[in-house]
């Protein structure tokens, strides 16, 4: 498999997943303003879209969109999956809430600097975190384990760190738990991250 992949993007969550997983994988950084690869590629044919994380899978499909990647590397390896009931419709439930809502909540963040404008993302991206610390059910967003939603989560709160925007004392502990992962470590250290 190879990921396409620019730094600190959401496309980390998936790195970070693949690594969780022990799949053999390559990792190929795109210029997102570009749109090339860094060995000379035209990423459009790749992924018309334009944007990461697209994951080429062996047999030389390809895969975009995060919810469908995460979900897919979830499918190969249980471990990274919901345990028990609701299952795989409540992992998909939160991976899509998680691209939908808290996602989408930072875009203001990329692409404006007008202070109102920032505000009120911050509100929006606070009440999306505290919906889903509302929803926590153990040590992680499903349970006792860690699963391809909670390597989403973490890109989530790397980035409203990285913005400076507060976390409850809970997503501080939780974010902090997540970083000391082995897997976590080493996605961050190949894209040259804190």
């Amino acid at each position: 498999m190879k990921l396409y992949y620019a730094p600190g993007a959401c496309s980390l969550a998936s790195r970070i997943s693949l690594h969780e997983a022990g799949f053999e994988s390559e990792f190929e950084k795109v210029d997102l303003k570009t749109k090339t690869t860094e060995r000379g590629q035209d990423y459009s044919a790749i992924n018309p879209k334009g944007y990461v994380p697209a994951l080429v899978l062996d047999d030389g499909t390809p895969v975009t969109e995060n919810v469908a990647i995460l979900d897919l590397i979830a499918g190969r390896e249980p471990e990274l999956g919901p345990k028990g009931s609701p299952g795989r419709t409540g992992l998909i439930e939160l991976l899509s809430y998680l691209s939908s809502e808290v996602h989408v909540a930072f875009k203001p963040f990329w692409h404006t600097e007008d202070p109102a404008e920032r505000a009120s993302a911050g509100e929006a991206v606070a009440k999306r975190l505290g919906f889903l610390e509302s929803r926590m059910v153990g040590p992680y967003l499903l349970g006792q384990n860690f699963t391809v939603a909670d390597a989403y989560l973490f890109v989530m709160l790397r980035w409203a760190k990285g913005f400076g925007l507060p976390l409850s004392p809970r997503l501080e502990t939780y974010f902090d738990e997540i970083a000391k992962r082995a897997p976590v470590r080493q996605a961050l250290a190949e894209e040259g991250l804190s």
